[in-house]
């Protein structure tokens, strides 16, 4: 199981706070940590470390008056880890090409490629034509609902008509190198993982999948390493001392580490 690094970047400061507490436009949400440092800070501390495969998610949508600052945020990380990050955030298939060009190893896709709460595959078809498969990622991130987990999109405010299971996966894996999933009901209040998600996360046995949301102890790192038998990875935030969380960061990396 691998680590995977998080920056998130709110209002043009790096943050951490509870995804589903976004509000449409993404401007306002409850925070758990706002860094004086800059997202390059961050992106160099990664780099340090050899940590590649990590995410940037702009938080804000195009039409806030604090995106031009988060984008500048991201764009001086990927320039320091050239490489060494994905972004997400409101890309599209005609945005993609600034932020590749910048550095990102991959763009994540979610509400681009969906269409009245549904998967657009013609969109998915013009990135992969544009773009190639290789890198672009999909962020199937999720909600709970009547017993079942479908893909929310637009920061998490729209719940889609997409149930997040192996079928999708198996669907949607010839247009992307790898998934992000985050927990959105248990995302950033650090009060333990959605084991019956990561249940069905585990299932999958195709590209990788990052998990994310509800990390608070040690212990739930190695129960998202012993539930998905290794196969899945795993984003920390909130509960990491980096963020300032109680897990010490270096601890952190000794439990995520194969052994």
């Amino acid at each position: 199981m691998e680590y995977r690094p998080c920056i998130d970047i709110h209002n043009g400061k790096v943050k951490q706070i509870i995804g589903e507490s976004l509000d449409a436009e993404g401007n306002n949400a409850k925070e758990n940590f706002v860094s004086e440092r800059g997202a390059d800070f961050f992106a160099k501390f990664f780099k340090k470390h050899e940590l590649a495969g990590g995410h940037i998610i702009m938080l804000n949508s195009h039409e806030s008056p604090y995106f031009e600052q988060t984008k500048e945020q991201a764009i001086r990380a990927l320039k320091l880890y050239k490489g060494g990050m994905m972004i997400g955030g409101g890309i599209t298939c005609e945005t993609a090409g600034e932020y590749l060009y910048a550095g990102a190893s991959h763009v994540i896709m979610t509400s681009y490629i969906f269409h009245d709460g549904m998967v657009d595959f013609d969109r998915l078809h013009e990135m992969k034509t544009v773009w190639g498969a290789a890198r672009v990622v999909l962020d199937l991130s999720c909600k709970k609902k009547n017993g079942h987990y479908y893909v929310v999109t637009d920061r998490w405010t729209k719940m889609s008509g997409e149930e997040v299971n192996a079928g999708l996966f198996e669907k949607l894996s010839e247009y992307c190198d790898e998934f992000l999933v985050h927990a959105a009901d248990v995302e950033g209040k650090s009060g333990g993982v959605d084991e019956e998600l990561i249940s069905i996360l585990s299932e999958w046995d195709g590209i990788p999948i990052t998990y994310a949301g509800g990390v608070s102890s040690y212990d739930d790192i190695l129960k998202v390493k012993e539930m998905s038998r290794g196969r899945l990875n795993l984003s920390i935030g909130s509960a990491l001392d980096l963020y300032g969380g109680p897990l010490n960061f270096e601890t952190m990396l000794s439990y995520c580490k194969d052994v």
